[in-house]
This record gives structure tokens, C-alpha cells and sequence, in this order.
């Protein structure tokens, strides 16, 4: 009797032991993807036609539907006008942590940003981001709604994370 029971806790263990291993148990998928493509030597962002594009060369590798600040309209001005930037600035970080899923960081303000608010007595904010969806904007379910940042799905930001790196310039375009 004793035997037997030894047996079968063996045969349990060993048939458990087994599945451990198989291919029937899928991973948990990853935020964090790879990418192995050409280099993005920059982004530009067309804000009237609401899409962003990531370029290698002279080539789109890819391109996105973009949402934009509440205020789409004009370049920002100051802190709380809800304004995504116009210009030339550079990605300055990545954000792994990020309450929309992932983020990329956006060099604004820039020196002229500063000084144009501070002629306003007013200042530039900062922050701004292209980042995903997270609880938040998927609550939200409507176009416009950031702070001044450039927001896509998660999935797409989880792409734009693998591919642009720190340094790469971006053009936003009114």
C-alpha cells in the first residue's frame, strides 16, 4: 500500500515536472519588444493630419495615428495651455514605468520656449511625452485628450519604445 502511494506522488510529481517545460505554457507577453531593423534617424510629427512617422534615411518605417493635447491648435505657449509643441527637439528618455504604459521623453522646453513664457511671466512645463494609452486615456476613449503630449495605443508605443533611441531628433509640424 505504502509502495503504491510512493508510485503514484512519484508519477504525479514526474508528470508535473514535465509540463513545467512543454511548449503549452505561453510566457507572459512582454512590454518590452525587440527591434532589429534600420535606425531611426528621426520622428516627425504632423499634428493637423494627427499622424506621426518614424524615419530611417528618407524612409517611413513606420507611421501612427497620433492624439494630441486638448488644444490642438498652435504651438505651446505655457504650462496648462494643453498644447503639443511645434519644432525641432530631440528624444531625451524612455520611461519603462510610465502610468501610459510605456513613454519616450521629449527635450521641451527648449532655451526659446523658456524665454517666450517667461515673457508671458508665465512657465514653459514640461514633461511632454509620446506615450501610450494606459487606464486612463483608454477610460477617456476620446481624441485630444492629453496634457500636450503625443499619445498612441499601447501596442504602438510598445514598437516606438524598441525603435527610437535618446538623441534621435524630432520635427513636429503644426
Amino acid at each position: 500500500m505504502i509502495r503504491a502511494i510512493r508510485a503514484l506522488i512519484a508519477v504525479v510529481a514526474v508528470s508535473l515536472l514535465a509540463n513545467c517545460g512543454g511548449d503549452s505554457v505561453q510566457p507572459p507577453s512582454s512590454k518590452f519588444k525587440t527591434y532589429h531593423g534600420p535606425p531611426v534617424t528621426q520622428v516627425v510629427v504632423k499634428k493637423g493630419e494627427r499622424q506621426m512617422y518614424l524615419i530611417s534615411g528618407r524612409t517611413v518605417l513606420k507611421s501612427y495615428a497620433i492624439n494630441l493635447g486638448g488644444q490642438p491648435i498652435g504651438p505651446k505657449m505655457f504650462e496648462g495651455d494643453s498644447r503639443t509643441p511645434e519644432g525641432a527637439y530631440f528624444i531625451d528618455r524612455m520611461n519603462p514605468r510610465s502610468r501610459y504604459h510605456l513613454s519616450v521623453g521629449i527635450s521641451y522646453p527648449s532655451t526659446e520656449d523658456v524665454a517666450r513664457a517667461a515673457m508671458m511671466g508665465l512657465r514653459p512645463g514640461g514633461d511632454i511625452m509620446i506615450h501610450g494609452l494606459g487606464p486612463e486615456g483608454r477610460a477617456l476613449n476620446r481624441p485630444d485628450w492629453t496634457a500636450g503630449c503625443i499619445a498612441v495605443t499601447d501596442q504602438e508605443i510598445e514598437e516606438i519604445f524598441a525603435m527610437v533611441r535618446p538623441g534621435t531628433p524630432i520635427f513636429l509640424y503644426p
